[in-house]
């Protein structure tokens, strides 16, 4: 199983030149084998991102939800209080930012690798990661 974070999940829906060959190889093995999760944070931060005006999206936001989530073997992993109370307890340094810090403690709750380009995460040691 892989996680996808926002930017990744948006970037696989839109603008595939953004990702590596080897995270394209990764999501489509993903996509025919043991699943593909999206926190639903990363909805909340896409929503939030073009209601301010800061991202433009093709649809409105719950048509683009609806259609984002529709990819084969994808699913939107509700907020689950484990992943909630981990998210203030991770180990070592990590960054304040709530969004990743959810979506770090659900990667490391199911064992799975995080698609991310960001920098901080891909830096961080306790979380396995592919870009």
């Amino acid at each position: 199983m892989i996680i996808l974070d926002t930017q990744a999940w948006l970037w696989w829906t839109h603008d595939l030149s953004r990702l590596s060959s080897e995270v394209i190889k990764t999501i489509k093995v993903a996509e025919k084998s043991d699943g593909i999760r999206v926190s639903v944070i990363s909805a909340w931060e896409i929503a939030l991102k073009s209601n301010l005006g800061k991202l433009a999206l093709p649809l409105q936001i719950n048509e683009w939800v609806h259609q984002a989530s529709s990819y084969p073997n994808l699913s939107i992993e509700l907020l689950s209080v484990q992943d909630a109370i981990e998210s203030t307890q991770l180990p070592g340094d990590f960054h304040k930012d709530p969004a990743d810090r959810i979506i770090v403690a659900m990667t490391r709750r199911h064992n799975a690798t995080l698609v991310t380009s960001d920098k901080l995460i891909l830096a961080y040691p306790h979380v396995k990661t592919i870009w």
